[in-house]
Formats: structure tokens, sequence, C-alpha cells
């Protein structure tokens, strides 16, 4: 039976957990950027075993996020190598076996896919992870999807010649992902956008036509991710989003944004009347359990300007770089703060 969220202040996560260093080289992860392209020496197990494996994982990341209380969980992304390139490489016109190379958001050169054709998703490619999920809790599950626009950005484009049309074919492919998804029993769909943040100019101009593009005449609670980058690999915040406001046109639901790490001024939430904020309350940015009355804190000043019933508490981000048990310390201590918080309402 699925635990319906019936409660003021819903807690949830962005995404990722840490994945063990049994399943996954930790270490090469932390040296490496994000990958665009595969990058099969990261596991530690034989290609044969690696799916059994990755069940295993993920369900000590689904327990993880039961036993600290979350009440919207996700499948932790054990299986993904990063956020966006389990999805973006599974799709045709996709050249993984020459790739090219591009400045990342952290300003370092990153292996990228050469995109060499149209577009297309062959099948789906996350509904499976969304099924194991599904049968292993009776939490409100979402699953999280790279989005078109920063999967363009993400990529150097040798076929189409125009970047927005790249986008748009592969907004369709976030469709039809995002439609099998939720009728695998998804309650909601997350699509990651980060270089929104970081392409604004780009972003302007066609990202929110093709977000929506995305999420045209699907069923379901849709949310929307733009943060600053892996607090592991981007460490100076700027000092507000540079895309933020626009975003309360986008066919999203529901947005999920950080606010810890940076100290986001939250007034500019008051731009954003007509979505359901996930806000940011910890900080991915060190190795500490932030007192569970600093999070109580964030979470009273973001209701200054967001009522209650529009309001979920998240952490700034992925967790994946965290050590196991510092993220979950983290999310519990989320929870707590939540509960006190919902208490004084």
């Amino acid at each position: 039976m699925i635990m319906h969220v019936n409660r003021l202040l819903p807690t949830t996560v962005v995404g990722s957990l840490p994945q063990p260093d049994w399943l996954l080289d930790r270490d090469m992860l932390r040296d490496r950027l994000p990958a665009r392209v595969r990058t099969p020496d990261l596991w530690r197990v034989a290609p044969g075993l690696l799916e059994t494996a990755q069940d295993d994982a993920t369900l000590l990341a689904i327990r993880d996020m039961e036993r600290a209380g979350v009440d919207i969980i996700t499948d932790g992304e054990i299986r993904r190598e990063s956020y966006s390139n389990r999805f973006a490489t599974a799709l045709d016109g996709m050249d993984l076996d020459n790739p090219a190379e591009i400045l990342s958001r952290a300003g370092k050169p990153n292996k990228v896919p050469r995109v060499t054709g149209k577009i297309r998703r062959r099948e789906p490619v996350e509904v499976r992870d969304l099924e194991f999920l599904r049968r292993n809790t009776d939490r409100q599950v979402k699953i999280t999807l790279p989005g078109p626009f920063t999967m363009s950005q993400q990529a150097v484009d040798e076929h189409y010649g125009d970047v927005r049309a790249l986008a748009m074919d592969l907004a369709v492919a976030v469709n039809e992902e995002v439609r099998d998804l939720f009728a695998a029993g998804a309650d909601v769909v997350q699509i990651d956008e980060p270089w929104v943040q970081s392409r604004p100019e780009q972003a302007r101009e066609y990202a929110i036509e093709v977000i929506n593009h995305a999420l045209d005449g699907v069923g379901g609670t849709t949310a929307l991710h733009s943060c600053f980058g892996y607090a592991h690999m981007v460490h100076d915040r700027p000092p507000g989003y540079p895309i933020l406001a626009e975003l309360n046109d986008c066919a999203a639901n529901q947005l999920v944004i950080e606010a810890a790490q940076p100290d986001l001024d939250l007034s500019v939430l008051e731009q954003l009347p007509d979505k359901v904020i996930a806000i940011g309350v910890v900080s991915l940015g060190d190795l500490e359990v932030e007192p569970v009355d600093l999070i109580a804190d964030r979470i009273r000043a973001a209701l200054r300007h967001v009522d209650a019933g529009r309001l979920q508490v998240a952490p700034d981000c992925g967790m994946k770089y965290l050590p196991r048990d510092v993220a979950v310390g983290k999310l519990a201590a989320m929870v707590q703060a939540a509960d006190i918080v919902r208490r004084e309402l």
C-alpha cells in the first residue's frame, strides 16, 4: 500500500545518494568530472553481475531514506555514473565512441558525446529503475531525468546545425520517457536542468520552450530541478539565480532549488506564485551535519515568502559525493527540523 503524503512540509530528496564503494570506485568518481559519456571503469563489479549489485545497492539507498523518515524518495540514482549520462547515452544519434570535448560548468575540459544523427529514444531507459523502486517501498516515489536544455549543452552538435532543434528532439525523447514512467507508477517525475543557470543567455532564448515540450500532455506531478552544480565540483555560488522567476512560466508543477549553501535571498520565491517549491535547507558544501535548529530556521525563513501548502523540504542538491553516514545524518536532521516547524503551524 502506498503511503500518500497528506501533511504540510513533506520532505524529499533531489535525486542521488552515495553509491557504495564496493559497487563504484568513489575515489575515481571524486577525481573526475561528472561523466557525459559512458565510464564503465568506475564500476567495481563485473558486467554480468552489475545489475544485481546495483539492485542490492538501490535497496540500501531506499532503506536509508526510509529510516531517515523522508516522505518522497528516489532510487538514489545508484545505477548512474552521473545524473545525466544514463539517459542521454541511451539515445540514437549520440556517438559515444568518438567523444568531443567541451568546458564543464567548473571551467575544466570534459568529454561529451557527439551528436551525429537524429535524436530518437529506442526504448524506455529508466522504467525498470522506477518499477524496482515502486516494488520496494510504500513511500511516494520520484524518478529523475536530465532535461532537454541541459543535455543539449552537454554534447557537441555535428548533425542539426541548430542547438534549439537538437534540444527540441531531446525534449521529444524526454516526453516519451516521462509518459512511460508515470504509466509504470511514478508519483513524481523530475527533470534536471542545472545548465539553465550556467548558460542563462541561451536558456532565455529557448529553455522554457523545450522544457514545456518535454512535459507536454503528461499525466502526473512533474518537477524541475535547477542548481549551481555539485558542491564537490563548484565551490563558489553566485549571490542569486541567473534564471529563476522565468521558471514560473514552465510547465512543471514543482520547482526544486538550492538555497542553503548559497544563502539565497528567499524573497525571490515570491516571484514563483504558481509553483510548489522544494527548497534546499541542507548544505552539501561541508561534511558536517547541520544542527536541527539551524535547518528549522531555514524552513521558517522560506515560510515568510511561500505558503506552507506550497513548500517541500529538501537538500540543496544530489548527495552523490557525500559519505553515506553524512548523507543519512543530514537527511535525518532535515526530517526532524521539518517535524519541529510543522508542529508550529
